[in-house]
């Protein structure tokens, strides 16, 4: 039952990819990211709500508990660090080919394994060490891939914010580690749907807020640059525009989809960690497929390879992980 969960969380995490793609194309990143934070909040909300007043109960799969300063401080702090991909990773995501985006987001396993070593003293065995070094050399071959297309992996600023994106997504891995554990193991033990609809609820706020900022400066932007008629002494406007597309409520749905049959795959006590991550990292095999059919993006061959490396790569650490 949970192999089956992992791959349908799989699956839907490679539809939300292709909803961002689609929604972000031709259109602001900022609304768009809004309005997925608001939705994202809306799923959860009414299950925080109905949990504090007693319609739901402990028993339910949908309960969600209530929590002190310092659990909320924790998932504050959570919510920074997955805003702060997001952010990231909208822009790259707007910017750059879906088979690039697609493949460089399914190396955030080696990245965590990277973060476990250096922060969390783990040691890693001859399989693990043999799937960094392959995703590694997969990484070196998109950058290669991607400059036929005018992308050069070292001054384009979209592939450093996706980097950072996947980056910044495996540090949320990691502080997801310390929040899930047991206090008796040294974490913080916060329950999963608490962590997941709060962080959201969090986010929502967070994102209204940088969106009122940029409004606001672009409409300074807007009024300076009418007064100003010197060449050169323009000011930086922001992209605003926006077109509403009904990929953007998706973005929110397949998402929350996705990660809630993610935990609720780890609730089963047969499930194995490794196993049920390397399956939800394939979903850059729907993503990749989306790209090529419905974006009709360029060097699918090259970028195959490059992307076969990477599922290696990812086989590697699998069986790394069981030793």
């Amino acid at each position: 039952m949970w192999v089956f969960l992992a791959l349908a969380s799989a699956f839907l995490l490679g539809l939300y990819d292709v909803s961002k793609k689609q929604a972000l194309t031709g259109n602001a990143v900022i609304p768009v990211l809004a309005l997925n934070t608001f939705f994202c909040s809306c799923i959860f909300l009414p299950f925080i709500i109905l949990s504090a007043c007693g319609a739901l109960s402990e028993s339910s799969g949908l309960f969600v508990p209530s929590g002190g300063w310092r659990e909320h401080s924790l998932v504050v702090l959570k919510a920074v660090i997955v805003l702060s991909s997001w952010v990231c990773g909208y822009f790259a995501t707007k910017h750059l080919p879906l088979t690039l985006v697609g493949p460089v987001n399914a190396t955030r396993p080696v990245w965590t394994l990277i973060g476990s070593l250096l922060i969390f003293g783990e040691s890693l065995n001859l399989w693990q060490w043999a799937g960094v070094a392959v995703a590694i050399f997969s990484f070196l071959g998109l950058s290669r891939t991607e400059k036929k297309e005018g992308i050069n992996f070292r001054d384009n600023r979209w592939v450093s914010l996706l980097v950072a994106a996947a980056l910044l997504g495996a540090v949320s891995a990691l502080f997801d580690k310390y929040l899930m554990a047991a206090p008796e193991n040294g974490g913080a033990g916060l329950d999963r749907l608490f962590t997941q609809g709060w962080y959201n609820f969090y986010q929502f706020w967070m994102m209204l807020a940088i969106f009122l900022l940029t409004t606001i400066y672009d409409r300074r932007a807007r009024s300076g640059n009418k007064r100003i008629d010197t060449p050169g002494q323009e000011v930086t406007r922001l992209d605003t525009s926006f077109h509403w597309r009904w990929s953007i409520p998706l973005i929110s749905i397949f998402l929350s989809a996705a990660d809630f049959l993610y935990f609720y795959a780890l609730t089963d006590s047969t499930a194995l960690i490794a196993v049920v991550s390397m399956i939800r990292r394939s979903s850059v095999l729907v993503s990749f497929t989306f790209g090529a059919i419905l974006f009709h993006e360029h060097n699918l061959k090259s970028k195959a390879i490059d992307l076969l490396f990477i599922t290696i790569s990812l086989i590697l650490l699998f069986f790394g992980s069981l030793q």
